[in-house]
């Protein structure tokens, strides 16, 4: 493995969530552009389109060739949504499909209403050979890392792989390499980096001499490390390891199924025509389906799960296949229990979040092998699931977890996407009130005409919901703006009946929230009821105020409560402990600094 070597790509780093492609597909499928879009003016008007929906956010003059567009049509192409070019095989195109018109498998994909089915969707498409070897035929890389993280764990019992060793010996790889010879190298990288005393350096030493049989930048071994990552965890088979990955349990037998042929001989033009029309997984046939159902019910004895033994008929694949998903998603549930049990104990985690979602995105570096970050294209989403995660650390709720929130996440807990509209955004209910929470990134003036009807009606909604439970509105931002101020300061609603309702729904900056949060945890007094009464204060006497008033006086309250918490901590009036002290300590040696790459942020986690 000394010869010239080359980094596969399963994604794009121009297209940077994968998670996003569904969104952007839907808009071009019911566009003008479908078989449209190829020259420069179709190119630039479908970049328009996706920046005018809020797909991406092309600023005034940053890209005017259209290379956004371009981009997106590589990965609808890659992934069997629209027919591909075929280069050098003119007279063949009209065998495979219109070019760039929608395939079978794109409708299929456009009815994907599920998290777990478009999951399905991207496995499918990832599971066919598109990737030319050196040495004639082509290899799926998806397939191909799962034959070495297989491997790994018949060596060391864990299919774990870091992130350093996918960018050296993972991608650089291909079929055609011999698989244990490339095993072999990663466990030398492995055993020599945890004697490495400073790890940062060492994964510099190692890039650079691998780069020495690459002839392009040395960046792109992270780079596309990640980009080809983020990618193959939206298949659903891959889980995080730290900044990582491993094989997700549910689906070892399906993992097992896949690597066992990675190469195809067929033509790309084969390989092209199975991908368009949906490419069979194992899980089609009722063997397969069977065992993979078999082992998620011995996982979920093994872990002490209650379930209920899925009933018949189980005679088809399709049939099998929902009764597993029926216990995933209970497996999903019940992880998401313990995930939310954690959450007070990673209150600075979530913390220092919202610090970056108040620069604009970022990311926050706690070791080598230990890093957060807020995307810039992603804010609002981030911005919704972090205020989650805070719901969930405060605790004391009567709700599960699940039904706080209405975005979803994928396997590692982490946002795909923001609640759905027609209801709010958090819904956290406790013994004697309930909070309806909802969040936005607007912070111009039209924030009051964005926000101020549709939080007004579901908090509306929620007080009919809960009576005669007492209701409160929360509505977090960057940034308040004085005509939203002055809409929730009067809080009036009418229903459907024409009954009046008196709304109390209280604005505070992410900032405001994010003081108080450090300082209900920091002084052990982290509980639903402070924040009930913050609520009250804020929204004390608002009406004999106007709204630049009002602001002001949540500023000052805010301030009054932590510095009120902050003395209860002092004279040792605290209820819970939320960390040891060596883990305080190693959390506060670890500050935002200037240098922290906040401009790139689009890397990893």
């Amino acid at each position: 493995m000394v010869r010239e070597i080359d980094i596969w790509r399963v994604g794009n780093t121009g297209l940077r969530s994968p998670n996003r492609i569904q969104e952007g597909f839907r808009i071009y499928a019911e566009s003008s552009f479908v078989g449209n879009f190829r020259r420069r003016d179709n190119e630039i008007g479908f970049m328009n389109l996706l920046n005018e929906r809020g797909i991406i956010h092309n600023e005034a003059g940053k890209d005017a060739s259209g290379s956004h567009a371009r981009k997106w049509r590589l990965m609808f192409a890659k992934n069997g949504l629209i027919y591909p070019k075929l280069k050098k095989m003119k007279e063949k195109q009209a065998s495979l499909g219109a070019l760039d018109t929608v395939t079978p498998f794109g409708r299929t994909f456009l009815m994907a209403d599920t998290y777990p089915a478009m999951q399905e969707c991207f496995l499918r498409a990832m599971s066919v050979a598109q990737e030319i070897l050196p040495e004639g035929g082509y290899f799926a890389p998806l397939r191909w890392v799962l034959t070495i993280m297989l491997e790994l764990e018949r060596r060391t019992g864990s299919s774990e792989i870091s992130r350093i060793e996918f960018a050296l010996w993972a991608q650089t790889t291909t079929p055609q390499d011999d698989l244990s010879a490339v095993v072999d190298r990663i466990l030398d990288l492995r055993e020599r980096r945890q004697h490495a005393a400073s790890k940062r350096k060492f994964d510099r030493g190692e890039i650079e001499r691998r780069a020495e049989c690459y002839h392009k930048k040395a960046d792109n071994f992270l780079d596309y490390a990640d980009m080809n990552m983020r990618y193959l965890r939206i298949t659903g088979i891959f889980q995080r390891r730290g900044r990582g990955l491993m094989i997700l349990p549910t689906k070892y037998v399906l993992a097992e199924q896949l690597a066992q042929s990675s190469v195809s001989e067929n033509s790309l033009l084969h390989s092209y025509k199975v991908l368009c029309a949906g490419a069979p997984l194992p899980t089609d046939d009722v063997p397969v389906a069977r065992k993979l159902l078999d082992a998620l019910q011995k996982l979920l004895k093994e872990r002490h799960i209650a379930f209920e033994a899925p009933a018949p008929p189980l005679e088809t694949a399709v049939q099998i296949n929902v009764a597993r998903q029926r216990l995933e998603q209970l497996l999903a549930q019940t992880d998401e229990l313990q995930y939310a049990q954690r959450q007070c104990r990673e209150w600075r985690e979530i913390s220092d979040y919202m610090t970056l979602i108040l620069r604009g995105g970022g990311k926050k570096t706690y070791d080598e092998d230990y890093e957060i970050e807020v995307p810039r294209d992603e804010l609002p989403v981030y911005l919704e699931w972090i205020l989650w995660r805070a719901i969930l650390a405060i605790n004391h709720l009567t709700t599960m977890p699940y039904e706080v929130r209405g975005f979803k996440m994928d396997a590692d807990f982490m946002p795909v996407s923001t609640a759905g509209g027609g209801k709010g955004d958090l819904y956290s209910e406790f013994d004697d009130f309930a909070i309806l929470t909802e969040v936005t990134m607007s912070s111009s003036s039209r924030q009051e005409a964005m926000e101020g009807e549709p939080v007004r009606r579901h908090v509306s909604d929620a007080v009919l919901r809960w009576a005669p439970k007492p209701v409160y509105g929360l509505f977090v931002a960057v940034k308040i703006d004085t005509n939203t101020a002055e809409t929730f300061r009067h809080g009036i609603w009418y229903t459907k009946q024409e009954e009046r309702q008196k709304l109390e729904i209280v604005p505070l900056t992410l900032a405001q929230y994010q003081m108080y949060f450090d300082a209900m945890f920091s002084s052990g007094n982290a509980v639903p009821v402070h924040v009930r009464d913050l609520l009250l204060c804020c929204g004390e006497n608002r009406t004999e105020m106007d709204a630049p008033a009002w602001k002001s006086h949540i500023e000052h309250t805010v301030r009054s409560h932590v510095d009120e918490l902050q003395r209860m901590a002092q004279t040792g009036r605290h209820a819970y402990s939320y960390e040891d002290d060596q883990a305080r300590d190693a959390a506060e040696s670890v500050p935002f600094s200037q240098s922290d790459d906040l401009s790139r942020g689009l890397r990893t986690r």
